[in-house]
């Protein structure tokens, strides 16, 4: 009976000990992989942010990180199932602009914003440049807002994708600048890049990544970045913000949780996804894309997302943007 009663005890010892084993293995107490979820196609930007620190965390975390694309309505469909998931940590949102755009351009949303989610860091921004066919006969920026006050509605701006925060970019440099500048709509930035450099648009506010190769070719002048300095990468090429005081624009990949997170658990995946990005592979990988690495506190990146909310409204409300 005795010998009975000692492995009893035993087996119930191993499974408590195995138990603490698999939760202390996961923040969710969860063996199953972390989805990032992404509101945007396999491919993009913010696909390969997610990609890029994916591995990373699940070193990090001790698990298996995958990433899911959920495209569609600007996001918004990924950060519907991310704001309805289980605050277990095993659902993670890899957001970007559109996080605090879509808060003005879409009249009702499925959810809040901020309510509905748990910051966890900002990952990466990513400066644009205002690029012109040559044959405009401007150098910097300066020349084209005197242009455009000369010529008002006689200039084009191509725009990749309205409601983005490229689209955006251009009327608040128009805000700004005081000057009316046509927006000429495309569906994707390809196509929109293409007729810059046939000529068929004049400006258009780019990626670096998307427009650097025709920077250097000569294809395509170089204005002005959206950064509040000059990038490293044209070091020649002048901020907006020396022409035009206070202008900056740069897109943000961030990841969030859902809300109503346990405050610890919140705390223990910011820091594994600070660590990923803070490590030289994945830093590598961020500033090949054009983008500044970055890894900002819950509390910081929080505080950042209400600024950029209120910051885009006005855009969005100059600009009379409507969502695609």
């Amino acid at each position: 009976m005795r010998l009975k009663l000692f492995f009893s005890r035993l087996l119930c010892s191993l499974l408590v000990g195995l138990g603490s084993a698999a939760h202390a293995q996961a923040p969710g107490g969860s063996a199953a992989p972390v989805r990032i979820l992404v509101g945007a196609p396999a491919g993009g930007t913010t696909d390969t942010m997610a990609r890029t620190l994916a591995q990373a965390l699940g070193q990090q975390l001790g698990r298996t990180v995958v990433v899911e694309n959920k495209p569609g309505v600007g996001g918004n469909l990924a950060a519907e199932a991310v704001a309805k998931a289980p605050a277990d940590g095993n659902t993670l949102l890899m957001s970007f602009t559109s996080h605090a755009i879509n808060a003005s351009l879409y009249p009702s949303l499925p959810f809040d914003p901020i309510k509905d989610f748990t910051p966890l860091t900002m990952v990466s921004s990513s400066p644009s440049v205002l690029v012109a066919h040559p044959s405009l006969p401007v150098k910097n920026v300066a020349e084209l807002v005197t242009v455009a006050k000369e010529k008002p509605g006689r200039l084009n701006f191509a725009i990749g994708a309205l409601g983005s925060s490229l689209h955006l970019a251009g009327d608040s440099f128009k805000m700004k600048a005081g000057v009316f500048i046509v927006n000429i709509p495309y569906r994707g930035t390809a196509p929109a890049v293409q007729d810059v450099l046939a000529g068929q648009v004049e400006l258009m506010f780019a990626a670096v990544g998307n427009v650097q190769a025709h920077i250097k070719a000569g294809k395509l002048r170089a204005l002005g970045v959206t950064s509040l300095r000059r990038l490293p990468a044209f070091p020649e090429v002048q901020a907006i913000n020396e022409t035009l005081p206070g202008y900056e624009s740069s897109a943000w990949f961030g990841l969030f949780a859902p809300g109503r997170m346990n405050p610890e658990l919140a705390k223990r995946l910011s820091d594994a996804a600070r660590a990923a990005i803070q490590s030289p592979e994945v830093r590598r990988r961020i500033e090949l894309e054009g983008a500044v690495p970055a890894g900002n506190s819950p509390q910081e990146f929080a505080k950042f997302v209400e600024a950029e909310i209120v910051r885009w409204r006005a855009v969005v409300q100059y600009a009379g943007a409507k969502p695609e």
